[in-house]
């Protein structure tokens, strides 16, 4: 937990159950009442979508803890990747990105990001 006017720009948090990019950050002044007010806007590490919230700067905010590992692709089909982790040889099922579709081939390496089940290849090596 880290409160809102903490956060900064690349930074993570938890938004609508959705980890979360920090684009920018822009904090008020204290008003009449003692607050800061904090406009954030953020983007989805899974899904994609452009976020803006606001929040009191005092306002506690989730951070994820994201794992992320290196995996061999073993076979690609239609939309679907299947790989292998490299740590503990386990196979699993993920969606290729857009700027990835036609680029994956069998026995290429990969980064991969986990949070709470979801599954996504952010990177080629």
């Amino acid at each position: 937990m880290v409160g809102a006017k903490f956060l900064r720009k690349g930074s993570t948090c938890i938004v609508d159950d959705e980890p979360c990019k920090i684009l920018n950050v822009d904090i008020s002044k204290t008003g009449r009442h003692g607050h800061a007010k904090c406009k954030i806007e953020a983007e989805g590490l899974f899904d994609g979508k452009k976020r803006i919230f606001f929040k009191n700067g005092d306002a506690e905010m989730d951070v994820p803890t994201i794992k992320k590992g290196n995996a061999q692709v073993l076979s690609t089909s239609g939309d679907i990747a299947q790989l292998m982790d490299m740590e503990n040889y386990s196979t699993f099922e993920v969606l290729i990105p857009e700027e990835f579709k036609g680029k994956l081939e069998s026995g290429m390496e990969v980064v991969y990001w986990k949070w709470e089940g979801k599954l996504a290849i952010k990177d080629i090596k």
